[in-house]
């Protein structure tokens, strides 16, 4: 409903400028080109964030210290705190940082954005920057159209430099013929009145133009001109940090809840910074003369001054809140809690993560563990075992013969709540991912794909096996009761492998670790050892039981080996070149059999 009333209003006040002034056309033309080259600049550093960017990141987050460091000089870099908003909540969205590191990223690019005031002031309005802009446009626009990747971004980032100069220019120019047909100056507000009502000016702006940077670049050009006073400007910078909040607002709406929170932090971060600079102004503007002295900056040089205040405050702000970064995280987790959810819904896949192809190719991992994880508890309740006792150091044998009588779960309705939701998503993530990440990606969805599908039919085949389960571990045949414990226990020994490689993950497990696994399922097959004959041969148990037995020793079979394929994709090492060393290495299941054959000859020539 408010976009719906907010864009006819812009529209509204720019054509009645543009009636009013023909002054006003070239400044609001100089902030469209500004725009502009914002996003074009934000555009050809996406196009470097293809893995490089996301490594740095996860390194350099551990320490909140690190974190803000890094927020710090990527914005410093990038010159927009809304792109580095963006993927910062496409990393947290997607699992790949905690929320004190985000929180940390943010703290940090608030200090780095002040640094475009000071390009701007102390270069942009000083130099002829309109003869820079025109051949980055010329070489940027060349490359955007080459088809290589690093060329094309090359060419966004030169030609979103030249269109940012271009918007200066147009801005500056705008403001000096426009003093000549109307004096904003006239309109000032001393005190604090003006303060407010001029922060809330700053605010608004920024919440239109989407971009706190292109708000402060207008700030400067028109305080250059003498369109506004000093003090009026100051109060302008104030409004436009809080106003830069909603950027990583609407960032957060397509985002988990965790993406929530990083934009209340953001909100709360600028907002108290806001505070600080009107209630302490006085002070504030008495320590922007003792550094402007010691700088050498002209006392009438009030765009530079401009600029230290922005610094000052931004600092002040990090400062202040920087020690209550755990209070913070802490108050975000209890206010904007994860909601009850009737049926298993995605934690992780969400539009924020799929800002860059790295942080959802992440959620997409992190969801297969969710998936995995309600998957692992069901074989778990169907096996009439606990996850607990499972993860622990108790021995598995003792375990399955204290828990004898397997009880019946609905494991239909289990299905229904807690897998199909999360592997329909997973799915459609997949195809959406597909369809705007590059080839270098094609075949890690190709095989999440198969990893997914592998998570389903294990439970599948564990609900066509929990029938004969219930009904044979209660049976009064010693044979047939130990058999079907038996199965139960090879499956508890796979689930637990596993369980240890989910703990692992982050080092990543190694694939030549499961064939082990394997190949003591293969010795453990009833028919293929010839347990099953013997069994037959003594009369030991029925021909039906024998039939039932058969089938389930397969379906059991499948449980694992649907499980043990899914952990070699979902639980390899994330390093490509790694997870191809140890694929070449894994045994196929000719080797397996070879393997099984040469093993079954020791034992006879032994006997």
């Amino acid at each position: 409903m408010l976009r719906k009333i907010l864009l006819p209003t812009i529209f509204g006040v720019l054509s009645y400028g543009f009636w009013v002034s023909p002054d006003f056309k070239e400044i609001a033309a100089g902030v469209a080109i500004f725009l502009f080259g914002m996003l074009a600049l934000e555009e050809g550093f996406k196009a470097f964030t293809g893995g490089i960017l996301e490594r740095i990141l996860q390194r350099t987050t551990n320490r909140l210290w690190k974190s803000v460091s890094f927020g710090v000089l990527t914005t410093t870099v990038m010159q927009s705190s809304s792109l580095v908003s963006v993927i910062t909540i496409s990393f947290l969205s997607a699992g790949l940082i905690g929320l004190a590191s985000g929180i940390g990223i943010i703290f940090g690019a608030n200090l780095g954005t002040t640094t475009g005031a000071w390009l701007v002031a102390g270069f942009g309005l000083k130099v002829k920057i309109s003869a820079y802009a025109m051949p980055m446009l010329v070489f940027g626009v060349i490359l955007v159209f080459q088809k290589s990747k690093s060329l094309k971004g090359a060419g966004y980032i030169l030609a979103g430099l030249g269109f940012l100069f271009l918007g200066i220019h147009h801005m500056k120019e705008g403001f000096e013929a426009f003093k000549d047909a109307i004096d904003l100056a006239a309109y000032a507000l001393p005190g604090l009145k003006g303060l407010l009502v001029y922060s809330l000016l700053g605010a608004a702006a920024t919440v239109v133009m989407q971009s706190s940077h292109a708000t402060l670049v207008l700030i400067i050009t028109a305080l250059a001109a003498q369109q506004i006073s000093y003090e009026n400007a100051l109060a302008l910078a104030i409004g436009a940090n809080v106003g830069t909040t909603i950027t990583a607002i609407l960032g957060a709406m397509s985002s988990n809840v965790q993406g929530r929170r990083l934009a209340g932090a953001h909100l709360i971060f600028n907002v108290t910074t806001g505070l600080v600079a009107i209630l302490f102004i006085q002070q504030f503007l008495l320590a922007v003369n003792g550094i402007s002295d010691r700088l050498g900056i002209a006392e009438d040089d009030y765009t530079m001054k401009l600029a230290v205040f922005h610094t000052l405050f931004n600092l002040a702000g990090v400062m202040i809140m920087l020690p209550l970064t755990g209070k913070l995280v802490t108050l975000l987790e209890r206010v904007l809690q994860q909601r009850e959810r009737l049926v298993e819904e995605p934690l992780y896949l969400n539009d924020a993560a799929m800002e860059l192809p790295e942080s959802a190719m992440q959620a997409l991992r992190n969801e297969m563990g969710h998936l995995f994880e309600n998957a692992y508890e069901l074989i778990i309740s169907a096996l009439n075992l606990k996850p607990e006792l499972l993860r622990s150091s108790h021995d598995l044998r003792r375990l399955v013969e204290a828990n004898r009588q397997v009880e019946k779960i609905d494991i239909d309705e289990i299905y229904e709540q807690r897998i199909k939701t999360l592997y329909s998503a997973i799915i459609a993530y997949i195809s959406q991912v597909q369809s705007s990440a590059s080839e270098h990606f094609g075949e890690e969805l190709y095989q999440l794909r198969l990893a997914s599908r592998s998570i389903v039919e294990a439970v599948k085949d564990i609900k066509h096996l929990q029938k004969n389960l219930v009904r044979f571990t209660q049976s009064p045949n010693d044979e047939i009761r130990q058999q079907y414990n038996n199965l139960r226990l090879q499956l508890a020994e796979v689930l637990r492998e596993l369980a240890e490689a989910r703990v692992d993950e982050a080092e990543g497990i190694s694939l030549l670790s499961l064939d082990s696994v394997k190949l003591v399922l293969e010795e453990n097959d009833v028919t293929a050892n010839g347990e099953l004959d013997r069994l037959i041969r003594e009369d030991a148990i029925s021909a039906e039981m024998a039939t039932s037995l058969m089938n389930d020793s397969a379906y059991a079979y499948d449980v694992a080996d649907n499980l043990i394929n899914m952990a070699r994709i979902l639980f390899a090492p994330l390093e490509r070149e790694l997870r191809e060393v140890e694929s070449e290495l894994v045994l196929n299941e000719d080797e397996l059999e070879a393997l099984l054959e040469s093993e079954d000859d020791v034992k006879t020539k032994r006997e």
